[in-house]
């Protein structure tokens, strides 16, 4: 047994452990960090260590909350671990103090859902996802974390790393999209941006990769419901962006409400200990979602709230969020044999370590520090950061007759759509701060960029739901005075996201029928498509001449939108999911495999996988993005042709800049493997850079196909290579292919 960190008596408590380490610091400095843990657990009781593991909801619920009127007495007594929802460094000080009066003094873990910004509101994460920049991604949570630490949290419930194919689930808003690599890169991106230097620092929180796993995959896109997959998929889609945030070091997971295979991932000790404690070796903790513990029972995996603690810890799942499950059970179970001490400990051992690492055994207040967050908390300087994320966050998906970038001089501008003069809607799902006047609207934005030099006329025309037309009349009225119209159309910011699942995706209300009307008087129409999700938009994509869609882009919207429009900014997004023509083609994704009976277009339908009413093809693919520039490809070169086994292959092209604007360009890189013994997809991202070029600027882009890129699971669901021939293809999306070449992997 190792020695504990001071005498273990009856009467000892981790306050006064603490003050011999103050007093003694060299002698602190030689324990090691799990000397510390043990020294803390020794001391504990079982009831104490439930309570470590139980968390609980503060001022706010995100959740189906319970009405607790004990929750500060709990506190008080050891049986409160950690809280979320608690905001702001003085309310996070005062319940800090509550738990400092507890026998052991242990403090409390502050976590709250900070997923697309503090105060300082950065574009939802999907679009984020359509910048394809890391560098901005990683910076966007950084100042994220930056924010929340210094309003006194230690953790956040982010990133959400599911791959999501499937538009009518609301939570696409909340992660990468559809891609494994593009997700994995970006989940790398964002836990290093969360946790920054080192765990430990002010500037930093814990980061949470969610939802382990395969909740992105719920079946009809309706959320909390049940998923079915095969291992393949699992393994080679799903999983891939959790190990990379893993690999980057993040601090804790936490665990889905779907189940998987006919158990609950809550309950799953396939997911929690075989693959992440045990393959992935782990050292982080596992929390629930919110109460899927208790939810078993409701799967009908468990046949009360106790046996679902059971099963939850025997499965690994560490932290309990708001089921009570462990805080009113564990002790019995321990007592009773139903569940190993060892584990209970080791879950114990797993949380305690990330608070000694926190540096809140030290000083359980470092980071609500109410001097830091007034100066840090939406500082200006981050507000600059959040607008030059959301302008690279926008897709350009039609620009006919270049009627985009808008002229400076332009004198009338007509500005309808519901979301014209809107803030809040700018904010999005999962925003921290949902106060108006932090947001700039559409109408503010072009105020900004244009000032007194046009007349800006608004004209609402509907509303975002509802039939009603009666704003119409005026609306067309306001297009026909002007020299260009810009609508503002699309979602509320609670339509997509945690249980706003859809049936269907269409643009709402009569906001399509808006935009057929305002066409209809013949001006250029520029159209702002804001959204969680894909929408289906056939009418507008077909006969609107300008088209970007700017999703929820955060604190800076207006002004980022205003950059877009007049060219200030050359937008650069590429879409990180198909966008479908129709609900009937969902779940559509780029990476499809062949079928045995593949159609070759519209016409070709008989006996082929095809659909007769509608083509194949999306409206939007993977990777599509317009420039207000053109660029072009050449000069494709292979290092061989012939690769052997376990060697790298080298592919270089050139990218022109052949426009007149300053611009960047996402060189994407897909492999196909022709003949497996497992079918593959068409295609696969494998590789991408973004370049930016100057007019008429011309640069060599290299790319390394490593053994990795080649690698799938075999038909016994080894991670392998095998001989054959590969089709590489490089281009501006995935069904915009500029190069291609073929090369064969040797025995």
């Amino acid at each position: 047994m190792r020695r504990p960190f001071c005498k273990a008596v009856a009467t000892a408590t981790v306050g006064a452990c603490l003050v011999v380490g103050s007093t003694t610091p060299l002698l602190a400095q030689r324990k090691t960090l799990e000397q510390k843990v043990d020294s803390v657990l020794q001391l504990m009781t079982l009831e104490e260590k439930a309570g470590q593991l139980n968390q609980y909801t503060g001022d706010a619920v995100t959740g189906p909350a319970v009405n607790d009127p004990t929750k500060l007495e709990q506190i008080r007594t050891g049986r409160v671990g950690s809280m979320l929802n608690i905001r702001g460094a003085q309310r996070t000080r005062e319940l800090q103090a509550e738990a400092l009066k507890s026998r052991l003094k242990i403090p409390l873990l502050f976590g709250l859902d900070v997923i697309h910004g503090y105060q300082t509101t950065f574009p939802i994460p999907l679009g984020e996802a359509a910048s394809w920049d890391m560098t901005a991604i990683r910076q966007s949570a950084h100042i994220a974390a930056v924010e929340a630490a210094a309003a006194g949290q230690h953790w956040t419930f982010a990133p959400m790393v599911d791959i999501a194919r499937d538009p009518r689930w609301g939570r696409v808003m909340e992660g990468a999209g559809e891609d494994p690599y593009l997700g994995s890169q970006i989940a790398r991106a964002r836990v290093l941006g969360f946790q920054g230097e080192k765990i430990g620092a002010t500037d930093a929180v814990l980061a949470c990769a969610k939802h382990f796993a395969a909740y992105g995959a719920a079946q009809a896109g309706r959320d909390y419901h049940t998923v079915d997959m095969s291992r393949r998929l699992l393994w080679e889609v799903y999983l891939p962006p959790f190990k990379a945030a893993l690999d980057a070091g993040a601090a804790t997971f936490m665990n889905s409400f779907n189940e998987l295979d006919g158990i609950p991932a809550t309950g799953h000790r396939y997911l929690q200990r075989d693959i992440l404690k045990g393959q992935w070796k782990f050292q982080g903790f596992v929390v629930s979602d919110w109460g899927s513990i208790g939810e078993m029972v409701n799967h009908g995996f468990a046949k009360d709230n106790a046996d679902a603690g059971r099963l939850a810890m025997l499965a690994g799942s560490d932290m309990d969020m708001e089921s009570r499950s462990y805080v009113n059970s564990l002790p019995a179970l321990v007592k009773s044999g139903q569940v190993p001490e060892e584990l209970v400990n080791d879950a114990v051992r797993r949380i305690l370590r990330k608070k000694f690492e926190l540096g809140l055994f030290q000083n359980p207040n470092r980071f609500s520090d109410v001097a830091r967050e007034k100066k840090l908390v939406g500082a200006p300087e981050h507000r600059q950061i959040a607008r030059d994320v959301a302008r690279k966050s926008i897709v350009l998906l039609k620009n006919e007759g270049n009627v985009l970038p808008l002229d400076k001089k332009t004198k009338r501008i007509a500005l309808i759509g519901p979301l014209g003069t809107s803030k809040l809607n700018h904010a999005g799902f999962w925003a921290v701060n949902y106060d108006s006047t932090g947001y700039v609207s559409v109408l503010e934005g072009l105020q900004n960029k244009f000032g007194k030099k046009a007349n800006i006329q608004y004209a609402r025309g509907c509303g975002i739901k509802g039939e009603s037309q009666a704003g119409f009349a005026e609306a067309v009225k306001a297009a026909q005075q002007s020299d260009v119209v810009v609508m503002a159309v699309g979602e509320a910011y609670d339509m997509s996201g945690e249980a706003k699942s859809r049936t269907d995706i269409g643009l709402p209300g009569q906001q399509e029928a808006l935009i057929k009307a305002v066409v209809a008087t013949g001006k250029p129409v520029v159209v702002l498509m804001m959204a969680g999700r894909p929408l289906t938009f056939n009418w507008t994509a077909e006969h609107a001449p300008a088209i970007l869609y700017t999703w929820w882009l955060g604190s800076e919207a207006g002004n980022a939108i205003a950059d877009v429009l007049t060219g200030d900014y050359n937008p650069a997004g590429k879409l990180p999911m198909t966008f479908p023509r129709s609900l009937g083609q969902v779940p559509i994704f780029y990476a499809a495999k062949n079928t045995g009976r593949p159609s070759s277009g519209d016409k070709d339908v008989l006996y082929k996988s095809a659909y007769i009413d509608q083509t194949n093809r999306p409206q939007y693919a993977f990777g599509h993005g317009l420039s207000y520039t053109k660029f072009t490809y050449g000069n494709l070169k292979l290092s061989t042709t012939q690769l052997g086994a376990g060697q790298s292959l080298t592919v270089s092209c050139t990218l022109t800049n052949a426009g007149k604007t300053a611009g960047e360009e996402v060189v994407q890189l897909y492999l196909r493997d022709l003949v497996a013994s497992v079918t593959r997809p068409i295609q696969e991202l494998k590789d991408f850079q973004k370049v930016q070029l100057k007019p008429g600027e011309t640069k060599t882009l290299t790319f390394t196909i490593t053994p990795e890129k080649l690698s799938f699971y075999n038909q016994d669901m080894q991670w392998t290579t095998e001989p054959g021939e590969f089709r590489l293809m490089l281009g501006s999306a995935s069904d915009d292919i500029r190069l291609d070449s073929k090369f064969e992997l040797q025995k």
